[in-house]
Parts: structure tokens; sequence; C-alpha cells
């Protein structure tokens, strides 16, 4: 069928372009997803849809498509949480990492799926390299205790393809907050989410409502779903279309700015194995966030 039609509808413009229902954002995705779209009807959903921006009803119909073309990680009764990391390091150490062992080391099975979609930034695939965490070939089952890295083209190919774009075109597109709110698993898990606007905490916060999901979304570390070290911020968590304000933002300057390591991925491995075994502190923000998590997730 093509999506031709649909270009016309939200490619009018900032004030002249049509939001699509639901239904019309899934059959959208699925062709984009299945691969069914020439690369240039692709630029010109991506370039459209950046001007137009997403309504919560486009990207609660873009997640159905994509749940329903995902290889999914089998989940059974295995407590589980998953990590979206997409955004790397550039200021800033990526401690997504952290994060992940963090949890895995409290006994829960952590997913943890990313592309590199930056060649400047440091990815949490470059950092999980050296710390002997290896990117999987294939989805496997989720393992109490164990983190598994899953690269965006296992999941879905044509998820990987439109992430691509941004290589291309320079700009991010639907797939940049898509990935941050799917949840690749074939059963309950919390997605732990971040954004790095207020306009985006304001979408996101739409969608994760709209669709019933149980996540955890906070403005994480250049977004990535990890709290900053330096400060608190505040986290909601959403579940069955219900909103909790968890953990409030810390207000005031720091008594004390933990040490952290540079944006090098060995120096950040070395930082988090130091960390892990006790010789330096859990950054106080983390901290929490792994207290909050775990709370979600225990039976």
């Amino acid at each position: 069928m093509g999506i031709s039609h649909y270009i016309k509808d939200i490619g009018r413009g900032k004030d002249g372009a049509r939001a699509l229902s639901r239904e019309q954002a899934a059959d959208l995705m699925g062709q984009v997803l299945d691969q069914q779209v020439s690369d240039l009807e692709l630029g010109a959903f991506c370039i459209a849809m950046r001007i137009k921006g997403e309504t919560p009803e486009e990207m609660a119909g873009f997640l159905d498509a994509t749940h329903a073309r995902l290889n999914k990680v089998r989940i059974g009764q295995t407590p589980t949480v998953v990590l979206p990391s997409y955004n790397g390091a550039r200021k800033l150490p990526v401690l997504t990492p952290l994060l992940a062992l963090l949890l895995a080391r409290e006994g829960v099975a952590v997913v943890v799926h990313g592309a590199a979609t930056e060649d400047k930034r440091v990815s949490s695939q470059a950092v999980f390299a050296h710390l002997g965490v290896t990117p999987v070939d294939r989805v496997g089952p989720a393992e109490a205790g164990q983190v598994q890295f899953i690269p965006t083209g296992v999941l879905n190919a044509g998820l990987d393809r439109l992430l691509a774009v941004r290589r291309v075109v320079g700009l991010r597109n639907p797939g940049h907050s898509l990935v941050k709110l799917m949840k690749p698993c074939d059963g309950p898990a919390l997605v732990v989410s971040s954004y790095t606007h207020p306009e985006y905490l304001l979408s996101m916060s739409a969608t994760f409502a709209l669709t019933g999901q149980h996540a955890l979304l906070l403005r994480g570390t250049e977004g990535e779903p990890v709290a900053d070290a330096r400060r608190t911020p505040a986290m909601d968590v959403f579940k069955n279309g219900q909103t909790v304000r968890v953990q409030n933002q810390q207000e005031g300057s720091l008594v004390q700015v933990p040490e952290l390591p540079t944006t090098d991925a060995a120096a950040t491995a070395l930082y988090t194995e130091h960390v892990l075994q006790g010789l330096l502190p859990v950054p106080g923000a983390i901290a929490l966030q792994v207290q909050h998590i775990l709370r979600e997730v225990s039976p």
C-alpha cells in the first residue's frame, strides 16, 4: 500500500499537519518495521514527524506495531527490568552498565537494548565490552542475576533501519522515542526510561499512561536511563494507567560532588568495577534509583 497518504497528512508543516489515529499510526509503523517502504518514503516520514511532533495516540500506535513485531525476551516468573541505552556519554560517563549490574547483583534479570546512533559518544555497549558483557546475536530468556545486552537489530531489523536515518539526516525521529518506551519482553517487566527535555516528560508520561505500561521515568544522564550521579532527579512510576511520584527532585546545593571517571569507556568500566567491589561508594542518586526499581519488581 505504501505510506504516501500518511505523509500527506503529517507533512503539511507544523500548523497544517494532521495527527494520525492510533490505528493509522500502527499501520504506518508496521510498514516501516516490515521494511516495505522506500528510503525516500522513510526519510520523508522522519522529517515530517520531526516538524510536526508525535501525539501520545500516535506513539501508542507506533508501540502497538512494534510490540507485535519484536523478537521478545521470554520472562516466565523472573523479575525483569528493561534499560534502553541509546544516548551514550558526551560530557558525563555513561553509568547505565553500573545501574544494570547493581540490579543484577540483587537477583533481577536485566535486559539492556541499544544501538550507537552517534559516533562521537561513548556507548553502553563499549563500556560493557570492557566488563565482559558481550552483545547477543539472538534473544535469550531472562535469567535472574544476569545482564543481557541486545542490539536493536536483533530485536527488529526495521527498527534498526529507522534509527539509522539519523546518521544521514542528523535529526532524531520517532524511532528514538519509540525505543525508550517499548518493552521487548513477552511478560511483565519494568521499563526504566528517561527524557532529556521537559517537553518529552509530558509526551512520554502521556504515552505510558495511555498504554498502561509499567515504567519508571526520570530525567536521566544525557538521555540515558540512569540517575545523574551529581543530583537526584524526580522519578515517576506508571502502572495500569496510574502515575505516582516516588522520588522528588533534590533541591539546593550539593555538599560534596562525587568523583566520577572520564567519559572514556575503559575508565568508566574500571570505575564501575570499583563501585561493585565496594572500593568506591554507589552514588546516592543511583542508589535511590535502584531502591525504587527493586520495589517495583519485587513479587
